[in-house]
């Protein structure tokens, strides 16, 4: 899968900005909105599409299982109703990547916040 790198300061992206971190076609974006109710982006006032890094990250798997592990869009959609259920076995690898991103940015954000680039104690 491909790996986007997110800023960490930043809370929401808009389609173009997402549609350029994936490599993917904004009007493909809006078609896996009707196809995967759970990519569902909040909009703007101005009904613009705002996408979250829950969100990105969500599309980028979509992505890897249409376009590289040979999905069709029924077959990947009913596998991510399921990675949420009770029955179906975490995927840790995955999961794993996700938590390691997030305290990365979390790391990031307080290095800032301390104002030096040095090891925050543990």
């Amino acid at each position: 899968m491909k790996q986007v790198s997110f800023n960490p300061g930043k809370l929401f992206y808009r389609i173009s900005e997402v549609s350029r971190m994936t490599g993917l076609e904004a009007y493909v974006l809006r078609y896996w909105e009707t196809e995967f109710p759970m990519l569902r982006p909040k909009k703007s006032r101005g009904g613009q599409r705002i996408y979250l890094t829950k969100d990105i990250e969500l599309v980028l798997l979509i992505k890897q299982m249409l376009y590289e592990e040979g999905f069709t869009i029924a077959g990947a959609r009913k596998r991510l109703s399921r990675r949420g259920s009770k029955g179906e076995k975490r995927d840790w690898p995955l999961f794993l990547g996700q938590v390691k991103r997030k305290l990365e940015e979390i790391l990031k954000i307080v290095q800032t916040l301390d104002g030096k680039d040095r090891p925050v104690r543990e």
